[in-house]
C-alpha cells in the first residue's frame, strides 16, 4: 500500500464536504473585520483554498479579485463549479500551485488569506514567505492550531507531536511580531467551528465502505482524529491571526537609559508635565508597573520619538491593563510614530498573556487598534466621561477558562482617581 493510495482515499473522504478544516462564515467575517478598510477592488490571495468556501465569501464581502490557490485539482474543480453557479467566475481565479513556492510577484496582494492551511508549510515559514507578496498597507490573515491548555494531556501530546509541533498562543504572537508583523486582531475559534467540519466528515466516514484501496487506513486516521477531538478537545484549538507588516518606525521596550528621554517626550507632548510625572510615578509603583510594557519608537537618528505605557489596573477586582499615556514629540506627530508604538506595546501585552486593555482617549484614534466602548462589556470608570472615550480591547479570546470581567475600573494610585 503506497502513501499515494492512502492520500487519494483521504481526499475521496473529503470531496464534496462543506469545509476542509475547522471554520465558519462567522469566523471568516470576524477575521475580516480586524483588517479594516480595503481598496475599492482589493487583490485577495486565498492559500490552501480547498473547494473555496472562504474564497467565495471574500469575493462577495470585499468586492475584490480573488486568486484561489490549492494543489488538489479536484477541489479547484469544485470551486470553478461554485463560481459559475454564483456568477463569480470573473472574480475568482483558481490556481493549481504550491503555497510554499508561489509564482506571484512581490507586492501583488492587498489581502492574503489562509484558513486551516498554513500548517502545510509551517506557521513560521508562512509568515516569512508570504510577507513579500503584500502590497503596502496589506494584511495577512491565517489560522493556526495551538495548545489551549497550560498542561496538555499525555494523549494529546502523543497525537500531535509526531505530525505537527503545536505552540501556545503566546508563542505564536511572539512568532508574528518576531517576523516583523503587528497583530491587528486575534480570534479563538469556537467549538462550533469544529462541529461544522467534523460533523459532515463523521457522517461521511460512517457511510463509507472500507474496501476501496487505502480506504481502511484513511478511515482509521479520520476516526482517530475525531476521537482525539472528542476526548481531548480542551487541550488544543484553532486561533485566527490578522497581521500587518510593522510600521517603519523601529520600536522596542524602554531601557534604563531611556528614562530621561521618555520624560522629555511626555512633557513635550502635553500642555503640562503631569503625564511625564505620572510615568515616573508609575515606574516606581511595583503593583502597577508591568516590566516590558513601556515602549518607545525611535526616530531616524536613534532618539526616542514616541512612548506608550501599559500598567496594571483592575476591573471589578480582576486584573486588567491600562494604556496611558501615549506621547509623541511634536515634530514627529501625524507621521505614524504613535501608531507604531501603540501597536508594539499591545503586541507585547498579548505576548505576555494580558487579556484586557483599557484606554481613556480620543474616540476617533483608538478604534483603529480595535478598541470599542468599554460599556459594551459592562465596564465603567468611577468618574464621568463620554461613553465613546472610555474604550476596551480584548487581547485574548474569552473561553471557558476566562471571561471578560465586568464592573468598575480601579486605576493605580498615581493616577489619582
Amino acid at each position: 500500500m503506497t502513501d499515494n493510495v492512502v492520500r487519494d482515499a483521504f481526499f475521496a473522504l473529503h470531496h464534496g464536504l462543506p469545509r476542509q478544516g475547522p471554520g465558519s462564515d462567522s469566523t471568516t467575517l470576524r477575521l475580516l473585520s480586524f483588517v479594516g478598510p480595503l481598496p475599492e477592488r482589493p487583490r485577495v490571495l486565498d492559500l490552501g483554498c480547498g473547494p473555496g468556501r472562504s474564497a467565495l465569501l471574500l469575493a462577495a464581502e470585499t468586492g475584490g479579485e480573488v486568486t484561489a490557490v490549492d494543489l488538489h485539482e479536484p477541489f479547484l474543480d469544485e470551486l470553478r463549479a461554485a463560481t459559475e453557479a454564483r456568477g463569480l467566475a470573473d472574480r475568482i481565479h483558481p490556481v493549481n500551485a504550491d503555497m510554499g513556492e508561489l509564482p506571484h510577484q512581490d507586492a501583488s496582494f492587498d489581502l492574503i488569506w489562509a484558513e486551516s492551511s498554513a500548517y502545510s508549510i509551517g506557521f513560521d515559514n508562512a509568515l516569512r514567505r508570504w510577507k513579500r507578496l503584500l502590497a503596502p498597507g496589506g494584511s495577512l490573515v491565517l489560522t493556526e492550531c495551538e495548545w489551549t491548555a497550560a498542561a496538555p494531556s499525555t494523549e494529546a501530546l502523543a497525537f500531535w507531536e509526531p505530525q505537527y509541533a503545536l505552540r501556545t498562543g503566546e508563542e505564536n504572537v511572539r512568532a508574528c511580531t518576531g517576523a516583523g508583523y503587528s497583530v491587528l486582531g486575534v480570534h479563538r475559534q469556537p467549538e462550533s467551528d469544529w462541529d461544522e467540519y467534523y460533523g459532515p466528515l463523521a457522517e461521511r466516514a460512517d457511510a463509507t465502505h472500507p474496501q476501496a484501496p487505502g480506504m481502511a487506513e484513511a478511515l482509521a486516521g479520520v476516526r482517530a482524529e475525531l476521537a482525539m477531538r472528542r476526548d481531548h478537545g480542551g487541550d488544543y484549538g484553532y486561533t485566527g491571526y490578522a497581521l500587518r507588516p510593522a510600521a517603519s518606525w523601529p520600536t522596542r521596550p524602554e531601557s534604563a537609559a531611556d528614562i530621561t528621554a521618555v520624560h522629555a517626550v511626555n512633557a513635550a507632548a502635553f500642555p503640562t508635565a503631569a503625564e511625564a510625572d505620572l510615568v515616573d510615578a508609575l515606574r516606581a509603583d511595583t503593583d502597577a508597573w508591568l516590566p516590558g510594557l513601556s515602549y518607545v519608537a525611535e526616530a531616524p537618528d536613534g532618539t526616542v520619538a514616541a512612548h506608550a505605557l501599559i500598567t496594571r489596573c483592575l476591573v471589578g477586582g480582576a486584573p486588567a491593563a491600562a494604556l496611558a499615556p501615549v506621547a509623541v514629540l511634536p515634530r514627529y506627530q501625524r507621521r505614524g510614530a504613535g501608531s507604531a508604538v501603540v501597536r508594539a506595546v499591545l503586541d507585547a501585552a498579548r505576548a505576555r498573556g494580558e487579556r484586557l486593555v483599557l484606554v481613556l482617549g480620543h474616540p476617533e484614534y483608538y478604534p483603529k487598534f480595535g478598541f470599542t466602548p468599554a460599556s459594551g462589556y459592562g465596564i465603567r470608570p468611577v468618574f464621568e466621561v463620554p461613553d465613546e472615550a472610555m474604550t476596551a480591547l480584548v487581547l485574548g479570546a474569552a473561553d471557558g477558562s476566562w471571561q471578560v470581567p465586568q464592573g468598575t475600573i480601579t486605576y493605580p494610585a498615581p493616577f489619582g482617581v
